[in-house]
């Protein structure tokens, strides 16, 4: 239905410009278009330590379900999937279903969990994009949410039969902190430049903090918190917790390396991304239910792309995926206002920014993960609303979305501001 339609729009272009692909293919509004019509977050706090710390993975996911269905204002019998990105919480499907149900979701909607390592809440917002796109529903809720206070151990290794066929086989293992002391040895990226990297996003999303820019952003929850004589009392949380407003180069260079196996030894905490408890989210819809509705629309979600890269360098994953999304959309970097890159080490992120020659008055301007911190399945759709916020304040339009993945991936999303 929706290729029958731009067809027909398309007699009415100059056919030596169409070609179904650029910005301007994509800006048209037709019936058929996945919509992002209310999007947030909670809070991203420290793990084990923040104002999340005695909230379980459950209680989470229900907190930022219920913000979402406020802010989306519509029955919630209309949301026909949930898909929730989470990596590493326990028993997380069941968690997921009954949070859903707590949350006021009718029984009659189905609920998912996808898990692509730190893309878990992009390929969360895709998969419901999808389901809309093939005409299987026309609603869904998309979050991702990781609780790291509250993690099972990481897999320690595999069969002999799997790692003995390759040394990429075995690579995926490697710890993600290795990962990161690969890319700077192998591209040769300072630890000066790393800690300035790393300065620079507390400092952005310090002011981003306490300008207000944030609360756009962020729905307050309600969670419990245990005192020291074991009572639980109740308190809402409003506010990231990690960011370090007087980080600067010369006081990050003083840290010692986190892997001082490693010579020199450049990833340190204080330019790696933070351990932290959050979760965020969008309700997607198809557009002709959007208008018969009457709601505000947010932007368009236009299309995903997801590659693969060895696994020792995993943080390049970005650098890959980028250009990929731009070539399956006919779009350029020229084409783009803003660019979200999860910082899971300021290894990955100055070698993505200076690899694909990115402005950096475009690239996380309020700041990313090394001062917000990296909930796991939640920082996919964490980097969505974050960019859409922005383009509204902004009143720009196009934004890209990016992450690298573990065992040697990269993901990046295109979204569009409704003019």
């Amino acid at each position: 239905m929706a290729t029958q339609r731009i067809g027909q729009i398309a007699q009415h272009l100059d056919p030596r410009t169409w070609s179904g692909k650029g910005l301007a293919a994509h800006s048209m509004k037709n019936d058929d278009d996945v919509v992002i019509i209310a999007s947030g977050r909670t809070a991203f706090c420290k793990a084990k330590k923040g104002h999340l710390k005695d909230t379980p993975f459950d209680i989470l996911v229900m907190e930022c379900l219920k913000g979402l269905l406020q802010k989306a204002a519509i029955d919630p019998v209309l949301i026909e999937e949930v898909v929730v990105g989470n990596v590493r919480n326990p028993g997380a499907p069941y968690a997921v279903r009954a949070a859903s149900l707590a949350a006021g979701i009718a029984e009659s909607t189905p609920s998912l969990i996808v898990n692509r390592f730190c893309s878990s809440g992009l390929m969360a917002i895709r998969s419901v994009a999808n389901q809309i796109q093939a005409g299987e529903i026309d609603c869904g809720l998309a979050m991702g949410c990781e609780s790291m206070t509250f993690v099972d151990a990481a897999p320690t290794g595999f069969s002999p039969e799997v790692e003995n066929q390759s040394q990429a086989a075995k690579d995926c293992k490697m710890p993600m902190g290795w990962t990161s002391e690969n890319v700077a040895k192998d591209f040769n990226i300072s630890r000066q430049k790393m800690d300035a990297f790393a300065a620079r996003s507390h400092q952005r999303a310090h002011e981003a903090q306490t300008s207000g820019k944030f609360d756009a952003e962020i729905m307050p929850i309600t969670t419990p918190v245990k005192l020291p004589d074991g009572t639980t009392t109740y308190t809402t949380v409003s506010q990231d917790d990690g960011i370090r407003p007087t980080s600067t180069p010369e006081g990050l260079a003083k840290i010692k390396p986190a892997f001082p196996q490693w010579a020199p030894g450049q990833t340190t905490g204080g330019n790696a991304s933070q351990i932290t408890d959050g979760a965020a989210g969008v309700v997607l819809m198809r557009r002709s239910l959007a208008r018969k509705l009457g709601k505000h629309i947010l932007g368009k979600y236009v299309s995903t792309a997801v590659c693969g890269l060895a696994p020792r360098i995993m943080g390049i994953g970005p650098s890959i995926a980028i250009p990929k999304l731009l070539e399956q959309t006919g779009l350029t970097m020229q084409d783009v206002d803003l660019v979200e890159i999860n910082e899971a080490f300021a290894s990955m992120a100055v070698y993505c920014e200076e690899k694909l020659g990115l402005d950096p008055s475009k690239l996380n301007v309020n700041g990313g993960a090394i001062a917000l911190g990296h909930p796991l399945g939640a920082t996919g759709a964490r980097l969505v609303v974050t960019a859409l916020a922005e383009l509204e304040r902004r009143k720009e339009r196009v934004a890209v979305v990016s992450m690298c993945i573990g065992t040697g991936m990269g993901a990046a999303g295109l979204l569009i501001r409704e003019d």
